[in-house]
């Protein structure tokens, strides 16, 4: 398929039909890849979904153990009033 470049304000965009839109679930975001020579698009369905149904799966496996330690252990808290 071949398309225009199209001005923008002082930028240049690609314009896609509602046809492709919707076919591939394009919403508000894509991803941009620039891989050997080619400029590849793909849909950002949510950037957070499944995170509840993994983070319940981290528990069941007791891989949910904080990766550092408390950067407020030492902290008093009672200066801050």
């Amino acid at each position: 398929m071949e398309t225009s470049i199209i001005k923008i304000g002082n930028s240049r965009g690609l314009r896609l039909s509602k046809t492709i839109l919707e076919k591939y679930h394009i919403k508000d975001k894509v991803e941009l890849i620039l891989e050997k020579g080619h400029i590849i698009l793909r849909p950002i369905e949510s950037p957070r979904k499944n995170w509840e149904e993994k983070f319940k799966e981290m528990a069941n496996n007791n891989d949910d153990e904080p990766l550092m330690n408390d950067v407020f252990e030492d902290e008093n808290f009672d200066e801050w009033n």
